[in-house]
């Protein structure tokens, strides 16, 4: 694989529960970046964090969430991403 020499960054906001046909959707982004042959992609989960609805969602062991947040970065060139 060619790598470019200046890389877009894509970064993609969800949560840990969102699905996508029965399975976790970051997993089915990552997926479908390797078949499509992108340079990269990396799952990174959050600590803690809130959306539109401003609902705390942290990893505190007394406060066990199911839905922390994650976010999908995808690089490739320009025209790939």
């Amino acid at each position: 694989m060619q790598l470019p020499h200046e890389a877009t960054l894509l970064r993609i906001f969800l949560g840990e529960s969102d699905r996508w046909e029965h399975r976790p959707l970051y997993e089915a982004i990552v997926l479908q970046a390797r078949e499509r042959h992108l340079a990269g992609a990396t799952v990174l989960r959050g600590a803690m964090g809130f959306g539109k609805s401003s609902r705390l969602h942290t990893a505190k062991i007394l406060c066990l969430c199911m839905d922390l947040p994650v976010v999908i970065e995808i690089v490739d060139s320009d025209e790939r991403i």
